[in-house]
């Protein structure tokens, strides 16, 4: 098996535990190859059963798979024995050992800790979620638990900054809930087209919310999926894509 070598590392939060998976290690053939952990894209369902078996092996916690429609819907985990899966694109939890966990190949997936509360959430943010407010709603559901102005936030990998091409309404979304929003997005030789920081919209919108300890993603190439073929599924690059996950549980 080729083990994964990200260009950057995981932070170590004390009480808990952060996973970001690759492509590589799995059972899936091409295009999927070969860690491909979405069963909704088209693999064959035995070798995406296979991959998410070594993921948790990897891991060492039980990863919590959710449905995920670029919405803001947040669910509290473990899941009622009668419900298999969520339709939910952020979860969160106080059980050790279960591991909030999102499907990406672009999006920016966040990872957010409350130690003193012991409670782990993750959120699905791709540019639709962002707007309508996922992020928020994960820290409005944290903040029941407790206080999250000692929220740490992890934000992975994504498309970057030089590859994320939207159009004039992605800009005026942003735009319309924040006139300093617009400084995520460079234009494309005056084409009507735009490049979109999405790592840095998301940092803004945490800041707005007081969230001071903010790692990860700095915008960088180390972090975009879209230019790392040989690490990272992007569906913008490939049309036809697997995903990776990433996580975070109680330890």
């Amino acid at each position: 098996m080729r083990v994964p070598t990200l260009k950057f590392e995981l932070p170590h939060w004390p009480g808990a535990k952060l996973f970001c998976s690759t492509r590589l290690g799995g059972f899936s053939s091409a295009p999927y190859d070969s860690l491909n952990l979405g069963d909704h894209v088209g693999d064959d369902p035995s070798d995406v059963s296979l991959n998410r078996q070594r993921l948790e092996s990897m891991w060492g916690a039980q990863p919590v798979f959710m449905q995920q429609v670029h919405g803001t819907q947040v669910v509290r985990l473990p899941l009622p024995p009668e419900q298999a899966m969520a339709t939910a694109d952020a979860c969160f939890t106080q059980v050790k050992n279960v591991a909030c966990t999102v499907m990406v190949a672009d999006c920016l997936p966040v990872l957010f800790y409350l130690p003193t509360a012991g409670v782990v959430a993750a959120a699905h943010a791709g540019w639709r979620g962002l707007a309508a407010g996922v992020i928020e709603q994960t820290l409005d559901c944290l903040a029941q638990h407790g206080s999250t102005a000692e929220c740490k936030v992890w934000l992975g990998p994504c498309i970057g900054p030089l590859a994320f091409e939207v159009g004039e309404d992605v800009r005026q979304v942003f735009g319309e809930a924040d006139g300093e929003a617009l400084k995520g997005f460079v234009e494309i030789s005056k084409s009507g087209k735009y490049f979109a920081d999405l790592a840095w919209l998301a940092k803004r919108r945490l800041i707005q919310r007081g969230i001071t300890e903010v790692q990860g993603n700095d915008s960088g190439q180390a972090w975009c999926t879209f230019s790392q073929p040989e690490l990272f599924y992007s569906h913008r690059r490939d049309g036809v894509s697997g995903r990776f996950a990433v996580g975070i549980a109680l330890v």
